[in-house]
């Protein structure tokens, strides 16, 4: 897989302490790599060859090319 290929994604906090989690690819899916966000607080990510999936924890905004979602709906 081409990372540069990769579409991004943004996460964008609405309140302090939300957790942006990152898995693993292969056979055992495990967490990788934690980041944590204070509202207002914007990540932009993309999934890698070492990144297969991501978590979020919290109240925050996940806008892709796919559309935008709520974690609080």
């Amino acid at each position: 897989m081409d990372a540069n290929q990769n579409d991004y994604f943004v996460i964008k906090a609405k309140e302090n302490g939300v957790q942006v989690i990152g898995l693993t690819r292969g056979q055992d899916t495990k967490f990788h790599h934690t980041e944590k966000l204070d509202k207002g607080e914007i990540m932009i990510a993309q999934f890698t060859d070492h990144t297969s999936a991501v978590k979020i924890r919290g109240k925050a905004v996940v806008m892709t090319k796919f559309g935008v979602m709520d974690t609080e709906e």
